[in-house]
């Protein structure tokens, strides 16, 4: 190849260096760059620094460590984007009758006309409607309404067959366990008051933060919100591990994780914590995942160690060592299975905070296990 012909190769490929460095080119360009590298002596040199400056980032403390170092206000505003983003690519709603589009556009033009035009139609509705219910109906139709405080403790199987109409949460007068207000439709409507310490008023709760899609993303993340003081409690703890761990709605995934805080040391969380590095499809979700098992490690250490080999960080004490809980054999397995899903996540995460959360997270560790 003529030095003309190589310059022109070099020129081509020099841009791509970087990306090259961090992995993130297809497989042609990944081709084109290491067969190029096989004979130019100026790229490789300029890939090598490329190396050494993600080394030297990746080393730096950032500043969102410092501003917000639990990565919780990142997770969240990456969750919102990607949602925002999926409502972008919806393909628009056209009209499907014109007579109707036209109607709508003459009411925007003309809105007083449109308000007594909308009221008159209200109140000529009312009318027919009343006169046909009341001819229909020989009884008062107010009986079919009646609240009723159903039977206590209400199975999962009997809330299957109704329907839940609303829970409204406020705070109590007296800074006690916050007052709940739960509606379900059934044959007759029932109504039930009082707090999370009522075991109807919690199986309710449960199961609505358990079923997933079949209610309002708003109404689950609501409920999350009023167990997250309960997650030491079996039952809101398993509600709360099934919708980290299968609802749909990546925002309601984070804050179950976050109402789990205070339980992550526990090995059932502490499995689904793993689970949802290993499966989780929304990166702010793994942040998340990965801020909880390091806190939880580092709240369950008791100064000791467990010789648990870190590839790639400093040899601690005579070698790569984290620190160890109380816990015995259990402990170790679960240290060593955090230690390895980290350690794959530093790796082959597809996305690049991630990776290098992760690998804070084992810097934190190690370092921990050098006081």
């Amino acid at each position: 190849m003529t030095p003309a012909e190589l310059k022109k190769v070099c020129d081509q490929v020099a841009p791509l260096l970087v990306f090259y460095a961090c992995g993130e080119l297809d497989a042609n360009e990944q081709a084109l760059v290491q067969q190029h590298l096989a004979s130019c002596i100026a790229c490789n040199t300029q890939l090598a620094e490329e190396k050494n400056l993600q080394t030297l980032f990746a080393s730096l403390s950032q500043d969102a460590d410092r501003l917000d170092s639990a990565g919780v206000l990142l997770s969240q505003c990456r969750s919102e984007l990607a949602e925002s983003l999926d409502d972008l690519v919806r393909p628009p709603v056209l009209e499907k009758t014109p007579v109707f589009g036209a109607f709508r556009r003459w009411m925007a033009l003309r809105p007083a006309w449109s308000g007594a035009v909308l009221v008159a139609l209200g109140l000529l509705l009312g009318v027919q409607a009343s006169q046909w219910y009341f001819a229909h109906n020989t009884v008062n139709p107010l009986d079919d309404a009646v609240n009723v405080r159903p039977g206590p403790h209400i199975t999962d199987a009997q809330l299957s067959k109704m329907a839940v109409a609303g829970i409204n949460f406020s705070p109590s007068a007296d800074s006690g366990p916050q007052n709940v207000r739960v509606e379900l439709n059934a044959e007759q409507p029932v109504e039930i008051t009082g707090s999370l310490d009522n075991t109807d008023i919690r199986r309710v709760v449960t199961y609505v933060v358990k079923s997933g899609d079949r209610f309002d993303p708003g109404m689950r993340l609501d409920c999350l919100e009023a167990l997250k003081a309960r997650s030491g409690d079996s039952d809101v703890r398993d509600a709360l591990l099934t919708a980290a761990r299968k609802d749909q709605n990546p925002a309601v995934r984070l804050k179950a994780l976050e109402a789990l805080r205070d339980s992550a040391s526990e090995d059932a969380v502490r499995a689904a914590l793993l689970d949802t590095l290993k499966h989780d499809s929304n990166p702010g979700v793994r942040v998340e995942a990965v801020n909880l098992l390091v806190n939880s490690l580092e709240k369950a250490g008791n100064g000791d160690t467990v010789a648990v080999m870190v590839p790639g960080m400093e040899s601690v004490s005579g070698g790569n060592m984290v620190p160890a809980m109380a816990g015995g054999n259990a402990h170790e397995v679960s240290m060593t299975g955090v230690i390895r899903t980290l350690e794959d996540l530093r790796h082959s995460d597809p996305s690049s905070y991630v990776r290098l959360r992760s690998a804070a997270a084992l810097r934190q560790l190690n370092a921990r296990g050098d006081q």
